[in-house]
């Protein structure tokens, strides 16, 4: 799910660690991650991060985990971006969804 806000762009989703290949899936719950880093000392949030940036083409310090450090569950707040970027981050969502 995603939620355009004052701050930027909010995202819902669910991570699936330790997959073959990091990806978007269709989930019926919303969207789904798969990250191939294992969930251990932080690293499957530190790959999602990197893998968002790298498709969104936004800079990692651009990302803010605001729940679920430790959970599959995470809320991703997206900072500093354009409305152009914000229209291509969705129109990219809608494809994966």
């Amino acid at each position: 799910m995603i939620y355009d806000t004052k701050n930027g762009l909010i995202l819902k989703l669910r991570i699936s660690p330790n997959a073959s290949k990091n990806a978007f899936l269709k989930d019926t719950q919303g969207l789904k991650v798969k990250i191939t880093a294992q969930p251990v000392d932080g690293k499957a949030n530190k790959a999602l991060i990197e893998f968002l940036s790298e498709k969104f083409k936004i800079p990692k310090s651009s990302f803010e985990i605001l729940k679920g450090t430790s959970t599959k569950d995470k809320t991703i707040l997206i900072t500093n971006i354009s409305d152009e970027k914000k229209q291509y981050v969705k129109e990219m969502l809608s494809f994966a969804i």
